[in-house]
């Protein structure tokens, strides 16, 4: 079965390694170790026994930020493709050695995404909505919807299974992949940005409130309560990099 679309993987970049891995470890329980890649370090982040992202620090001064990879077939043919349909290529298809051959993309609206064309065996278990630590759910804020939407369904495949008003005329379109519903489209916020936000799930947003500020981190969007009982916040970790949580109240 293809897993062309699907969420896989979840990169941060940042200027502090250890400091970001003590303010995750601490909000979202994850374990650290070195990939061991040579002449360059790349930290894996696991939960549960599954890892879920990495973690790297760039050649060059840069916005701190996390990246959201997607499963794609074949590397190569995504990566023209996406030029084709007005995007970027910001790192060429490359193999990854144990795990596949990897891009890093921009879309149309210079917003980075990474693909992962991965070995046989499947993608891993970095995405998977039933468990805390896991990446839940994916937000894509756009300054048009049409054309993400175009973009990326003519790209990965995706469709909108339904859409519905937040917050007045704020139009939320739920992506799905291979009949699961797994993000959205929505507009960019007040002062916000552009592209995507990955969700992490957590048992407790009330506690992910309070870890997020004493570990120097800021809400960026209260607690909010979303479809199926669940409540969601955006943050900011204390060097200001984006993301999202999941799960109860």
């Amino acid at each position: 079965m293809s897993t062309h679309g699907t969420p896989c993987w979840y990169e941060l970049t940042t200027g502090d390694l250890a400091a970001s891995q003590a303010f995750y470890g601490g909000l979202l329980n994850w374990t650290f170790a070195d990939a061991g890649m040579p002449g360059f370090t790349y930290i894996l982040a696991s939960a549960g026994g599954d890892m879920v992202a990495g973690l790297m620090t760039p050649d060059q001064p840069m916005p701190e930020f996390w990246m959201v990879y997607f499963a794609v077939d074949d590397a190569d043919a995504a990566a023209a493709k996406a030029k084709s349909l007005g995007g970027g290529v910001h790192v060429e298809p490359a193999d990854i050695p144990g795990t596949g051959r990897f891009a890093v993309l921009t879309d149309p609206a210079g917003c980075p995404f990474g693909i992962l064309q991965p070995l046989p065996g499947g993608t891993g278990g970095a995405y998977d909505q039933m468990k805390q630590g896991h990446g839940n759910w994916h937000d894509y804020a756009s300054a048009d919807a049409n054309a993400s939407q175009a973009f990326y369904g003519a790209l990965l495949g995706w469709t909108v299974s339904r859409s519905y008003e937040e917050g007045g005329a704020r139009e939320y379109r739920v992506l799905n992949t291979g009949g699961t519903d797994f993000g959205g489209i929505g507009p960019i916020p007040p002062g916000g940005r552009g592209g995507w936000t990955p969700y992490f799930g957590t048992p407790s947003i009330t506690a992910a409130v309070q870890t997020v500020a004493d570990q120097g981190g800021k809400v960026l969007l209260d607690p909010m309560e979303v479809p199926n009982g669940a409540y969601i916040i955006y943050a900011a970790d204390p060097r200001g990099a984006v993301f999202a949580m999941v799960g109860g109240k």
